[in-house]
């Protein structure tokens, strides 16, 4: 997820806005918990664990399937061909199994959807891949696509496999396909966004087949500047409606289903994605902190909050070395979804990978 250090360490003072406190245990005292009130969880650093054949690399993405296992997708690297892209743990966090050595070097976002009587794993990947596939569980390919031509915002040839592309490493621009993220519709089709390329927001219909689009890049009020992550908020009590994190913006941006721009919410650090539970709005930000917003989207909590240190001016040190990382606080989340008790997994943008598990006590 490539990001310049200017970029990164730039303050967000001006975009966050106050919230309740967070109450965060100290490193000493067991359980370890962050919260308060009705939002209280214990922190379980690096949760999971890989066996000794496998390595973390850039966590990105997490998904839960209605088993409680935890499939977790990382960037890789590209050298890598051979390693697995995809882990799978179970409720307990032991590894079950791994697969998806095809989005090696680029995999980025993954979420689950049940479809009948079975599940399926929806996957994007980034980079020189430039694709997005849906999956079985155990990692077989049902289908797999690339950038839809027919939108009319790419590129000649970007919708090619990579080893078919003359240019595969000229691959970033406003008119290239690097998707980040899925969201799923009632009817079967789903979103996909293009986070780092067009910054358009894909419809499909229920066999996969491009409808439309809306967004591209832009100041605002229906136009982005990477717009990392997509979710339909379908809380009881609101208007079923799409949010966009955009994420550069420092901003979530709400929009009809029909994409048609209704308001915009400031007061974020680069926020990367959404996931709704219950009343629940679920933002990991990559300025150190997962804030969660009631059905008013009023913040009720912010938990792990480590923002001063990780946009100070030395504050991206603080990703390469694990040294510097205080239990209870997170440094780059990229990623979180829900458990169905309403705990909560995340996966921080570090490239040693860490997944965390917020176990909700209340």
């Amino acid at each position: 997820m490539p990001l310049s250090r200017r970029q990164f360490l730039t303050t967000t003072a001006a975009a966050i806005v106050a919230a309740p406190a967070v109450a965060t245990a100290s490193k000493t005292d067991k359980p370890l918990i962050v919260g308060e009130g009705e939002h209280r969880f214990e922190v379980q650093h690096e949760w999971p664990q890989l066996p000794e054949k496998y390595t973390w690399q850039t966590t990105h993405n997490v998904a839960v399937d209605k088993s409680g296992n935890l499939y977790v997708i990382h960037e890789g690297r590209a050298d890598l061909k051979d390693h697995p892209s995809i882990f799978v743990f179970d409720s307990e966090g032991k590894f079950i199994r791994a697969f998806g050595a095809q989005f090696q070097g680029g995999g980025h976002g993954i979420e689950i959807r049940q479809e009948g009587s079975e599940e399926f794993l929806y996957v994007c990947a980034y980079q020189h891949l430039k694709t997005f596939a849906k999956m079985d569980l155990k990692g077989g390919i049902v289908w797999q696509q690339y950038a839809p031509m027919e939108s009319g915002v790419y590129a000649p040839g970007d919708n090619t496999r990579p080893e078919d592309r003359p240019e595969r490493d000229k691959v970033w621009g406003p008119n290239r396909f690097l998707p980040t993220n899925f969201a799923f519709l009632d009817d079967g089709g789903f979103l996909l966004i293009d986070g780092y390329g067009a910054s358009y927001c894909h419809r499909y219909n229920k066999d996969a087949k491009w409808v439309s689009c809306f967004g591209g890049v832009g100041a605002g009020e229906g136009k982005f500047a990477t717009p990392h992550g997509v979710w339909v908020d379908k809380r009881e009590g609101r208007t079923p409606s799409i949010v966009v994190c955009d994420r550069a913006h420092h901003t979530l941006q709400y929009f009809t289903m029909d994409g048609k721009y209704i308001e915009t919410l400031k007061g974020y650090g680069l926020p990367a994605n959404a996931e709704t539970w219950k009343n629940l709005l679920c933002i990991p930000e990559l300025h150190a902190r997962v804030t969660l917003l009631n059905e008013k989207n009023d913040v009720v909590a912010r938990l792990g909050e480590d923002v001063a240190r990780v946009t100070a001016k030395d504050g991206g040190q603080i990703r390469g070395d694990k040294s510097k990382w205080i239990d209870g606080k997170f440094v780059h989340p990229h990623d979180a979804c829900f458990a169905a008790d309403g705990s909560i997994f995340v996966a921080e943008w570090v490239g040693t990978g860490r997944i965390s598990k917020l176990k909700k006590t209340v």
